[in-house]
């Protein structure tokens, strides 16, 4: 598994810090990658990613790296957004069970989404709150993570702490 993290995730920000990004820029590209990559509307992700890395002129690689490490965590969240959603709105809960959701939308996200749908409005309406929240706090906690990289990408025994 951390082999597999740092083939995916690792490796591909130290190359784009080598091609000139920027720690705080690769943070928010991630921190938008990951927000975007747990919401609601299933089989969004990927272009949403693309087109706001597009608009405020983030790193869209980042941006994927971070939407694509989320896909387990989207499906986890999904139950919970459509809870937080027939909550806010005070709607009726879903008419299928988890077992029953999980495999429609494993098979058909798009079928599901046309039939679901509103209760993916109303959870895409709490998620689109959350965001406003957690897209800043994850770029203030990805920040230093990204600043590490960096250093390591020039000072590879300092910042691993083997340096004397």
């Amino acid at each position: 598994m951390r082999t597999f993290f740092h083939r995916r995730v690792v490796h591909p920000l130290l190359d784009l810090l080598r091609m000139g990004a920027t720690p705080e820029a690769l943070a928010w590209s991630l921190a938008i990658g990951v927000v975007v990559g747990v919401n609601p509307l299933l089989g969004s992700t990927t272009l949403l990613a693309l087109a706001l890395a597009g608009i405020f002129r983030l790193n869209l690689v980042a941006s994927q790296i971070g939407n694509h490490i989320m896909y387990p965590v989207q499906l986890a969240l999904f139950p919970v957004w459509v809870r937080l959603g027939t909550l806010l709105f005070h709607t009726p809960g879903l008419p299928m069970g988890k077992r029953a959701l999980i495999e429609a939308v494993t098979h058909h996200p798009w079928d599901t989404t046309r039939i679901l749908w509103t209760w993916e409005w109303h959870a895409l309406v709490v998620w689109g709150v959350a965001s406003v929240v957690a897209a800043p706090a994850l770029k203030l906690l990805l920040t230093p993570l990204m600043r590490k990289l960096a250093r390591h990408l020039h000072h590879p025994a300092v910042a691993s702490g083997t340096a004397d």
